[in-house]
């Protein structure tokens, strides 16, 4: 087995490994890591396969909390080997203690970090992200509360995820000025599938030494090799919740990126993986799993293939970026 490789996130101290463990599973109902004990084996695969990121929230699970309280369980002996990111105040789905509490606000993250931590059975978080924008606070509000937790011991560095091109700016800006520690990392929805960020936003992190962070990097397992034109693995979330997304796929695009990962001797996963790691500001490659099997899969990818010039203009070509 080849060792994971490490890539710093952004410009802080944290070295975390090029593929990720998304969370968000463990705890969906109907997923093979639902219960605790399949969420064990997924986790302590990931950990043995040189996956030290795994990305988790406040939201995920069937109930509030419920994948943070899982993973707190099964990192029991385990929590020096990861590195926890999780996150806080979604829009859509906010604390239900604190529904009416801006999710940006010092109350809102004094509140959601305890109960984070609490699940998690931890001391400390080591990446704590803003989930989503929140309009009714200042960023400079939220910054300063973020501070107070890293001053305290009890979050090592921090990031954001969904804020455009404009709000990274502004919080960017705004840490500097107000001398508080900065996001150093940004977690977008990014995929050969998704490109949006290529021509101004992906620039711009790379510009200011903050680490991407991509979700649904693999396309909600389109850009695997597992789906065609027929369809795919009957248990997969795809097919039994979103059918759709297998239907109105690009599968000309997607049928000619199969070939040319053929031709390089790889599968598409190793492809994808590949083709995201030679991204400009690319921390780590977050992907979901609920087997073993898919464990060992993604992170192999993490060193099968590193695409040269001409496999990369190729792949442009194939997905190219939107123009406006």
């Amino acid at each position: 087995m080849t060792a994971m490789p490490l890539r710093p996130l952004g410009d802080s101290d944290l070295l975390v490994s090029a593929v990720g463990l998304g969370c968000n599973n463990f705890g969906r109902p109907g997923s093979a890591t639902e219960d605790q004990r399949g969420t064990d084996r997924v986790l302590h695969a990931a950990i043995d396969h040189g996956i030290t990121l795994l990305d988790t929230a406040e939201m995920y699970g069937y109930e509030h909390g419920r994948s943070e309280a899982m993973m707190g369980v099964a990192l029991a002996g385990r929590r020096d080997r990861v590195v926890i990111a999780s996150k806080f105040g979604n829009a859509d789905f906010k604390n239900p203690e604190l529904r009416d509490v801006p999710h940006g606000s010092r109350t809102y993250i004094r509140t959601a970090v305890e109960g984070s931590l609490r699940r998690l059975r931890t001391d400390y978080l080591d990446l704590y992200q803003l989930h989503t924008p929140d309009p009714q606070t200042p960023i400079d509000e939220t910054l300063a509360a973020l501070h107070e937790l890293v001053d305290a011991g009890l979050v090592r560095a921090i990031g954001h995820s969904n804020l455009d091109t404009a709000q990274t700016i502004e919080a960017d800006d705004a840490a500097r000025a107000g001398g508080h520690p900065r996001f150093v990392s940004a977690q977008l929805e990014y995929s050969l599938l998704a490109r949006g960020l290529d021509a101004e936003l992906l620039p711009l992190l790379e510009s200011r030494d903050i680490g991407l962070l991509p979700y649904y990097p693999l396309a909600n397992g389109l850009l695997t090799g597992k789906f065609s034109r027929e369809g795919g693995p009957a248990d997969s979330r795809i097919m039994r919740q979103r059918p759709h997304v297998a239907t109105d796929a690009p599968w000309d695009a997607l049928d000619s990126y199969r070939v040319l990962a053929a031709e390089q001797g790889i599968g598409m996963l190793e492809a994808t993986v590949g083709w995201l790691l030679s991204r400009p500001a690319m921390a780590s490659v977050i992907a979901g799993a609920t087997t073993v099997e898919q464990v060992a899969q993604n992170a192999a990818a993490a060193t099968a293939w590193t695409p040269d010039t001409e496999a990369l203009a190729r792949i442009d070509a194939l997905f190219p970026v939107p123009t406006a």
